[in-house]
């Protein structure tokens, strides 16, 4: 990142090598709807504050619609300068073999400085290399949180959980308040992977994927992980904690219908419920076993990172670099972060917005980048693990298995276990 993160600083340097006709560059997403029209106004600021580039995004669906048509792009010559990935996605661009250029080194070729410390902490390790060079350069960035309804927690006269047994302990007089005590939204971002972050526990061989393809093995069956979900089965079983499937929405309406007490969501998702929430809500942070050793570490980051794509000539790839210093300027990810609820992703963004009074309009949007800028443990960065959208897949099948009473947690977690470790073998000799 440049050292002076100043908007005046960057226009007059992209300004200094502009020529009559503006370099195109193109960037792939997969957002939709306000987030979409967000992406387009950033692309708007970047275009007038410099004359050198001029940059089109052009939504290609979904994210794995935007993933899927990349690849096939690159295999064809017809790429984009700038790809945007999600999460579970990062392993297949980054092992796809000279797709992409290194954020980090496309910015140094560019003639700027690059400080990996000025990135928050849970924002700085999901999209680099196990040396800590960033490969993507992190977007749309967010902390799996836990909202609360202020409204059951007073009635039921319990303070929100900082713990899971802090839940145990209070889910009682949460349901004789008249309340579910506990949704979620996405078991496999927020209790699965984030749960290995929150308590430091190890989720896959080979540093969690980042070192290596060749036989890495999820470590599915951690006995910390299944006595997790044995505990979500008997709070289900009690009517502590109620589970609507894998669709995100269907776990969250049960709480803005001001029928639940906590739901863990997306720091993003506290602009929407800003609108739809039918009581007062407040947010802390996603709860940890105060029974695990070395427990409470950050989460790292859900979302997505925007990835250069290789094989383009050097003045449009000088013209991504000058993109992704606009990005992260403060302005640029404060308007950002005030414009979609996503995490500004610097610490000097942050601190702008904190200077600013933001904060103290609207708590709910500090606690996810409080969340994810608390001290790392070995095993909270995140994970690089192949054909990771289809282990998904396979977990989302199993754990509606579990809670409509079709299996064991055991042989939930057995075949995930098994059936992700195949696919992560094929992965290997795809990318090997």
């Amino acid at each position: 990142m440049i050292k002076q993160f100043s908007l005046a600083a960057i226009s007059i340097a992209l300004t200094a090598t502009s020529s009559l006709a503006a370099t195109n560059i193109s960037w792939w997403h997969g957002m939709a709807g306000r987030n979409g029209e967000v992406i387009n106004e950033v692309a708007q600021k970047f275009n007038a504050a410099q004359t050198a580039c001029a940059l089109t995004p052009v939504s290609k669906g979904t994210y794995e619609e935007a993933l899927a048509s990349g690849i096939a792009a690159f295999r064809s010559g017809e790429q984009p300068n700038i790809l945007q990935v999600f999460d579970a996605g990062a392993a297949t661009i980054i092992n796809a073999k000279g797709a992409v250029v290194p954020a980090e080194d496309l910015i140094k070729e560019a003639g700027y400085d690059f400080d990996r410390n000025a990135f928050i902490e849970g924002v700085r390790y999901f999209y680099a290399d196990s040396d800590g060079k960033f490969v993507g350069m992190p977007f749309n960035s967010s902390a799996p949180i836990m909202y609360i309804n202020d409204e059951a927690l007073k009635k039921a006269g319990v303070e929100a959980p900082k713990t899971w047994e802090e839940f145990e302990a209070a889910a009682p007089k949460l349901k004789e308040a008249g309340y579910i005590p506990l949704v979620q939204a996405q078991l496999t971002w927020q209790f699965t992977e984030n749960f290995f972050s929150r308590n430091n526990i190890q989720f896959a061989t080979n540093n969690n994927g980042y070192d290596s393809v060749v036989d890495t093995k999820i470590k599915a069956t951690d006995p910390n992980l299944v006595m997790m979900f044995e505990k979500l089965k008997s709070w289900a079983d009690q009517g502590y904690f109620a589970y609507y499937g894998a669709g995100w929405n269907d776990n969250q309406k049960p709480f803005e219908e001001n029928k639940v007490a906590l739901w863990v969501g997306s720091s993003g998702s506290f602009g929407g419920l800003q609108k739809t929430a039918q009581m007062p809500f407040s947010a802390t942070f996603l709860p940890y076993w105060g029974s695990i050793a070395g427990a409470g570490t950050n989460s790292f980051i859900g979302g997505a990172a925007l990835f250069a794509m290789a094989g383009k000539p050097a003045e449009e790839n000088k013209c991504v670099a000058d993109f992704f210093q606009f990005l992260t300027s403060p302005e640029i990810q404060k308007f950002y972060h005030q414009a979609t609820g996503y995490v500004a992703i610097t610490k000097e963004a942050y601190e702008l917005a904190k200077s600013e009074g933001y904060y103290e309009k609207t708590p709910v949007a500090e606690v996810g980048i409080q969340q994810l800028m608390l001290p790392a443990g070995e095993w909270s960065k995140g994970y690089r693990l192949g054909f990771y959208p289809q282990i998904r897949e396979i977990m989302e099948r199993e754990y509606g298995r579990i809670f409509s009473g079709e299996t064991t947690v055991k042989d939930a977690f057995d075949t995930i276990e098994r059936e992700g470790n195949e696919l992560l073998a094929r992965f290997a000799k795809t990318a090997g």
